[in-house]
């Protein structure tokens, strides 16, 4: 690594202790019941995935020159907050359980639900800063 970079490595580590302790603080808040859809998960997902759209447009139309803050929060909190990995983990859990249906629900509509958050947050945030 830079010896400059040491920085960016350090706002990328903060911000996802605390994205991953807001997911999990989330998870025991709202547990899921076993075999039953993982709405915590799809909504921190859906979540994090609107606030990706929302940065993207204040760090690139906004605070263009604020180089941490990318990272801190897209890569760092949200980055710890969201998390794919578990959405994997669950669509396999549901099909083990006997809850295909389940399972491919929740496959399709976190899918279309995260793409459209991305635009969604985008879209909104756009509007917000143009006025």
């Amino acid at each position: 690594m830079r010896r400059g970079q040491w920085d960016v490595l350090g706002v990328i580590s903060a911000g996802g202790v605390l994205g991953a302790l807001a997911r999990y603080g989330l998870g025991v808040a709202l547990p899921q019941p076993p075999g039953g859809f993982p709405w915590t998960v799809f909504a921190v997902n859906v979540l994090g995935c609107g606030l990706i759209g929302a940065l993207m447009v204040l760090v690139t139309q906004v605070y263009p020159g604020r180089r941490l803050l990318r990272p801190f929060l897209g890569t760092g909190v949200l980055g710890g907050f969201t998390t794919f990995s578990t959405y994997t983990v669950d669509i396999v859990r549901l099909l083990h359980a006997g809850a295909a249906g389940t399972a491919l629900a929740y496959l399709a509509g976190t899918l279309v639900s995260a793409l459209l958050a991305v635009y969604g947050g985008t879209v909104l945030t756009r509007w917000v800063v143009r006025r």
